[in-house]
């Protein structure tokens, strides 16, 4: 049971629930990949609050994931151990390669203390599970997460936990993918990805349960719009709690409610073949 609901024995227990954790295997993380993640607050490097509501929060090491792979090409590694890390939602696999290297990468799901996993562009190579190749190599309809949008630069879409892409199909220079929001792209086949789906499938069940959490994770109490004066958000001012019949927006006036917030005119436009689907809005169009 990897999500756990305990007796209602205080207001902040009665809705909380807990993750167990319990493909975890490692309890302490690997020195050498370990680097500091200083505080930022929410500031850019002029001291000038960019991102409401960040803060506090208790003091993390960053874990060095890697996202390419491409350098250990044809290297066997084995898994050491799977760990929770306090950075993302899904939990790291420790690899240890045939050479004494170890890297961390994300932990699909089945991946477990002992097997053994590759990267390669070897075609002879059984696409498993953890193992990362050029999407022309995995056959259509697997799923596969880190995949990369640009041969060589590294994974970029479905890294986080429980989720994956299905690959559908393959033309000419481009594979067709569904993506966890519905929408369907074409990614260049020379373009890597790992089989399987991101682990920690549960961590959407998991319920906080109270504001000290929340003040762990580094996020502070933020205000209502329609609470500000008219000069700090769209729907504040006027008289009573009044928002002027407009749509729910952040503070800088972007809809909060799935509308569409994609850069006009951006080349890769053209890539994507069906959009995702907003509740609000609908089919959302190409641009």
């Amino acid at each position: 049971m990897p999500i756990r609901v305990y007796k209602p024995t205080s207001a902040g227990r009665r809705n909380a629930s807990v993750n167990l954790h319990a493909e975890v295997t490692k309890n302490s993380p690997e020195k050498s990949l370990l680097k500091p993640k200083p505080k930022k607050g929410g500031r850019n490097n002029q001291g000038i609050i960019t991102a409401q509501g960040r803060g506090g929060g208790v003091k993390q090491m960053y874990r060095q994931i890697d996202f390419r792979r491409k350098d250990r090409d044809g290297i066997e590694g084995t898994v050491v151990g799977v760990e929770y890390d306090p950075n993302r939602t899904c939990h790291i696999a420790l690899i240890e390669y045939a050479d004494g290297v170890r890297r961390y990468i994300p932990c699909p799901v089945g991946l477990t203390d002992g097997m053994k996993i590759v990267s390669t562009s070897d075609e002879a190579v059984e696409p498993s599970v953890g193992n990362c190749m050029p999407l022309r190599m995995i056959p259509s309809g697997l799923n596969v997460h880190c995949v990369e949008l640009q041969p060589g630069r590294g994974a970029q879409m479905c890294r986080s936990a429980g989720m994956y892409a299905r690959l559908t199909n393959k033309e000419g220079r481009f594979a067709t993918l569904v993506l966890p929001s519905g929408e369907q792209r074409r990614v260049l086949l020379d373009c890597r990805a790992t089989v399987g789906q991101v682990g920690n499938t549960d961590h959407q069940n998991r319920r906080l349960g109270k504001a000290g959490l929340s003040r762990l994770m580094g996020r502070r109490p933020t205000t209502r719009g329609v609470a500000t004066n008219h000069n700090d958000h769209p729907l504040g001012g006027g008289d009573g709690k009044s928002k002027g019949n407009r749509a729910p927006a952040s503070r800088s006036g972007v809809p909060s409610k799935g509308g569409p917030t994609r850069k006009r005119g951006k080349p890769s436009a053209d890539l994507i073949i069906r959009r995702r689907r907003s509740k609000r809005y609908g089919q959302l169009p190409n641009r």
